[in-house]
């Protein structure tokens, strides 16, 4: 009798739809792997909404994912994809050669068939993070936090004069040590600490070129082995928080978490928690699932294993002719119907807007 009631109330919908998760976050953290050498392995996202400076709203972050070094540039406007790469070249790949991978998230830019030719053609790989789950960029967006402290600590009476700081922005977050390399990003990438304020003292003697790529050489090899020493620190503490993903395969249905999904519904906390279920259609990697979302989704179709839940279909027969066949939710996102119409039998017209009544 318990077995039997256990499995009722697990392919129950409305349990599945509308009570929340009890447990820890599933997935164990996946950290992206450690690169061999600076600029090498990029992150990118913009800082957009900013007061008019000297003509520019927004700016541009690149962060490199080694040595913590950043680019800050600021922009007009959000570019085009054809501007962002252009806008790459002329200020990173000019300076610290072309790199192996960059990692960004759903913006236009980066999701537009111009920037995938673009990298292709340049043997660039694009990595585009999880949808809803921002720490796959987290270096990136950590270095738009502290960017973010900066200016507001320097411009908070004068906020449209932030484009004059931000180059001694940049400036101060490539001369701050980092807890995970033990070195500067200057460091890391030049193999010396430029001053932070005019040098006056007497020069010292050039050193010959090969002490400079020995040490150079030195600095990196360190870098590379401190990042790996704190990403085994981070990984420990993010996991005990995290319980195990459970293993889901490919055409096993799962629910769908509307934690981040707009949903064109009365009341968000009456709304239902999950929406589905969908069937996977293949396992991007430990953590990332590919579903097989409806057309008028029109979201990016991979998830964090954290949003998702294992569907369980109901052991007892239905009671209603189908019931079994239950129709998804009611859902809008970003103004596409989540459902067809079959019938509109009538219409009225109340606070100002046209009703129908449908099948």
């Amino acid at each position: 009798m318990a077995s039997d009631v256990r499995r009722y109330v697990q392919g129950c919908r409305e349990c599945a739809i509308s009570k929340s998760l009890r447990h820890l976050p599933s997935g164990k953290l996946q950290p992206l792997p450690v690169p061999n050498r600076p600029w090498s392995h990029l992150g990118i996202d913009f800082i957009t909404d900013l007061p008019v400076s000297n003509g520019c709203t927004c700016v541009l972050v690149v962060v490199d994912r080694l040595s913590k070094s950043c680019r800050l540039i600021p922009l007009p406007g959000l570019p085009t994809a054809m501007e962002t790469a252009a806008l790459m070249f002329n200020y990173v790949f000019r300076y610290y050669g072309l790199p192996e991978d960059i990692v960004s998230d759903h913006g236009s830019q980066f999701t537009s068939r111009v920037w995938r030719s673009f990298f292709k053609l340049l043997g660039v790989t694009i990595s585009l993070s999880s949808v809803y789950h921002p720490q796959t960029n987290g270096q990136t967006e950590r270095k738009i936090q502290e960017i973010g402290h900066f200016l507001h600590t320097f411009c908070h009476g004068h906020q449209d004069s932030w484009n004059q700081f931000l180059g001694w922005a940049e400036y101060a977050q490539n001369s701050l040590c980092q807890p995970t390399t033990g070195l500067t990003p200057f460091q890391c990438v030049l193999g010396y600490q430029p001053p932070l304020f005019p040098w006056d003292g007497e020069p010292s003697d050039v050193p010959v070129v090969d002490y400079w790529f020995w040490e150079s050489e030195r600095v990196w090899e360190s870098a590379h082995l401190q990042l790996q020493r704190a990403l085994h620190r981070r990984r420990t503490t993010a996991d005990l928080r995290r319980s195990q993903a459970p293993n889901h395969q490919p055409g096993q249905k799962v629910w769908l978490s509307t934690r981040d999904i707009r949903m064109r519904l009365p009341c968000r906390k009456q709304s239902p928690r999950f929406i589905g279920p969908f069937p996977i259609i293949r396992q991007i990697n430990p953590v990332t699932y590919h579903l097989q979302l409806p057309p008028e989704y029109k979201i990016h179709p991979v998830f964090h294993v954290s949003l998702l839940k294992p569907h369980h279909p109901s052991a007892l027969p239905s009671t209603e002719p189908g019931e079994a066949e239950e129709p998804p939710l009611p859902l809008i996102v970003d103004d596409g119907a989540a459902y067809l119409v079959q019938d509109i039998w009538d219409s009225r017209h109340r606070g100002g807007h046209l009703e129908y009544l449908v099948d």
